[in-house]
């Protein structure tokens, strides 16, 4: 900050140290998930698709799993395919629409994603674990505050008001 406060006068030492901060922690815990993923001999995509599997508890179609995925189906086809050659998901035809099928995540594939969401929720929990219960509270809701003034309208930039 110091460096900086001659160049541009207007700075404001604490919105710059809280935005600068929070671009670090965001950086930190990028590094921590990517790491688990090596941990866990998972690609990114690989994890996002169980990540989504298991929060539709751990059963859907591949329409399902395209729509939370944001991708076309024929996309999530593939991903699929790589996924259950490694274990990690089955497909069988539905009991009760034998048009459709049913994507499940294995035992496998729920202990490998398991695996890799908890060494960042451990991180998550051990950095956060530095606030009492209710400063937590407080950043909650103070960044939730912040998110939503980020999201009012982000087709407009508000600078250029």
């Amino acid at each position: 900050m110091a460096r900086w406060q001659p160049v541009l006068p207007g700075l404001d030492p604490v919105v710059e140290g809280a935005v600068t901060r929070m671009k670090k922690l965001s950086v930190y815990f990028r590094r921590v998930r990517e790491q688990s993923l090596v941990d866990f001999d998972l690609e990114r995509h690989e994890f996002d698709t169980l990540h989504k599997l298991a929060g539709r508890g751990g059963s859907a179609a591949p329409s399902e799993l395209a729509q939370d995925l944001g991708l076309a189906p024929a996309s999530v086809i593939g991903r699929l395919d790589a996924l259950e050659r490694r274990g990690f998901v089955s497909r069988a035809q539905s009991a009760t629409d034998r048009r459709r099928v049913v994507v499940r995540l294995t035992d496998s594939g729920r202990e490998t994603w398991l695996g890799a969401v908890d060494v960042l929720g451990h991180e998550e929990r051990r950095l956060l674990g530095v606030l009492a219960p209710e400063e937590r509270a407080t950043l909650n809701d103070l960044l939730r505050r912040i998110m939503l003034a980020a999201e009012e309208d982000p087709a407009v930039p508000h600078w250029h008001a």
